[in-house]
């Protein structure tokens, strides 16, 4: 795979890349594409519904398209957090078409400007164009793009306007900014729609076979030298399971799916999944070391999939910022409790605790530094906490115990409220995705209070410095 790229002819790279002008290869198998200089454009941010909300929130993104920022776990702002890294979609209601192209945006918070950096083919609902910064670097960003309709990381230098395309493809960068890790993307969407890019031209997800399960796995690349290297096959992986699920997964076909570098850049969470037949997801959560040893499965798929009388299972794991335990909704009816509840156990499955059980767990939580703040959404199905339609921002207080809904927001971008339509895919789903910025003062998410997808920060000082 990666011989293909290296060999590729410059007039390919050109015609097939979203936004290449120039493209030279500066050591084998990288290219860097030249990209016009792209003009700051003026935004007026508003305030949400100002008055009628806890704290204050202002919408950022401007008026003139669909806007999201990625994911609940990625940090949009810049380590500096002068800049805002969002994405704008072509288009809303429809399922993503092969060859259509996804903006990554940058805000300056400072100048309400926004400015469009690349354009690119790889691209989904839930998460956009997957954009992200290192931890250090306020110059660089890293995205996917096809390119000889391979799925490869690009890296943006927001300063020079170059970018620079890998051998490899990108779910996660490390924090130093030197690694980037994920599954093979272009067989997400059969596990589930909205984290990776489109469909093929047939519009039917690529499955794997069942011979492909040594080949196929967690990859890594090296940005340094542009080493890709499969870390731990889908074989390797299952063999490191519990023995229940060995007997369970079998006779399936596995894949990968959300793929995490820890905070300290040593670990990497793997999200592992089985189909019978193209269907299912039987998920489990593994941990591996970066150097591709010490494969642990921390949560079974017995305790990922039960389920809660009040509805759902498992879901959303997310590293905690001490890069040593994981926070998530899980059902731990093996401790006696019958629904879904915010939870943290340790990179090997060990010291699981329950975070509070004052407050039913729900959407996509993460929490600061010091475990004393948790913020999520919510699901429109989960009528325990969402009211008329409207999507909760909650921000928990585990120290007191004490709940906070910074605002509630409309996410109905068509179809009567449905999330998915039967064609595939996820053009209806919206996810506020509430995401904390580095000094753990703001919140980032998404809404579409008018039926346009946007993006909204609130200030949470007045209840943090209380």
């Amino acid at each position: 795979m990666i011989n293909k790229i290296i060999m590729m002819k410059r007039r390919n790279f050109i015609s097939r890349t979203s936004a290449g002008i120039l493209a030279t290869i500066i050591s084998p198998g990288i290219w860097k594409i030249d990209l016009h200089e792209r003009k700051e454009v003026h935004i007026n941010f508003k305030p949400y519904r100002k008055g009628d909300t806890l704290v204050p929130i202002l919408q950022v993104s401007p008026d003139n398209g669909y806007y999201i920022h990625s994911f609940y776990d990625i940090c949009p702002w810049s380590p500096d957090g002068k800049l805002l890294l969002i994405n704008k979609l072509p288009y809303q209601g429809k399922k993503p078409r092969r060859g259509d192209e996804s903006e990554i945006c940058i805000i300056n918070l400072q100048r309400q400007t926004i400015r469009t950096i690349y354009k690119t083919k790889s691209w989904s609902f839930q998460v956009g164009a997957n954009a992200q910064w290192d931890s250090f670097s306020n110059r660089y960003v890293y995205s996917n793009d096809l390119i000889d309709n391979q799925v490869v990381c690009v890296r943006i230098d927001i300063v020079t306007n170059e970018v620079v395309a890998f051998a490899g493809p990108k779910y996660d960068v490390s924090p130093c900014g030197r690694f980037v890790v994920g599954p093979n993307l272009d067989y997400l969407n059969i596990t589930q729609y909205g984290y990776s890019l489109p469909d093929p031209e047939s519009g039917i997800p690529n499955q794997y076979r069942k011979d492909q399960m040594d080949s196929e796995g967690l990859w890594i690349t090296d940005l340094k030298n542009n080493s890709k290297r499969l870390l731990a096959s889908y074989n390797e992986i299952y063999h490191h399971a519990a023995e229940d699920d060995k007997q369970l997964y079998k006779e399936g076909v596995y894949y990968g799916f959300h793929t995490k570098f820890n905070r300290k850049g040593n670990r990497i969470m793997f999200v592992f999944r089985c189909l019978f037949e193209g269907k299912g997801r039987n998920a489990s959560l593994f941990t591996i070391n970066t150097d591709g040893s010490e494969i642990v499965q921390c949560l079974s798929h017995e305790k990922w999939n039960q389920k809660a009388e009040s509805g759902g299972s498992g879901n959303h794991p997310n590293w905690h910022p001490d890069g040593e335990h994981i926070v998530m909704n899980t059902v731990p009816a093996w401790l006696g409790y019958k629904n879904m509840l915010f939870s943290m156990f340790k990179y090997d499955g060990s010291d699981f605790k329950i975070l509070t059980d004052h407050h039913l767990g729900s959407g996509h939580p993460s929490v600061d530094p010091k475990t004393r703040y948790l913020v999520s959404d919510a699901y429109i199905k989960q009528s325990w906490i969402v009211k008329n339609n409207e999507i909760p921002i909650r921000l928990i207080d585990l120290e007191k115990n004490r709940e906070y809904t910074l605002c509630t927001v409309l996410n109905d971008v068509g179809n009567e409220g449905k999330m998915y339509s039967e064609s595939g895919g996820s053009h209806f789903k919206l996810d506020p995705h509430p995401a904390w910025s580095r000094d753990y003062q703001k919140i980032c998410f998404n809404g579409a209070p008018n039926g346009r997808r946007q993006v909204f920060i609130a200030d949470i000082q007045e209840i943090t410095n209380q």
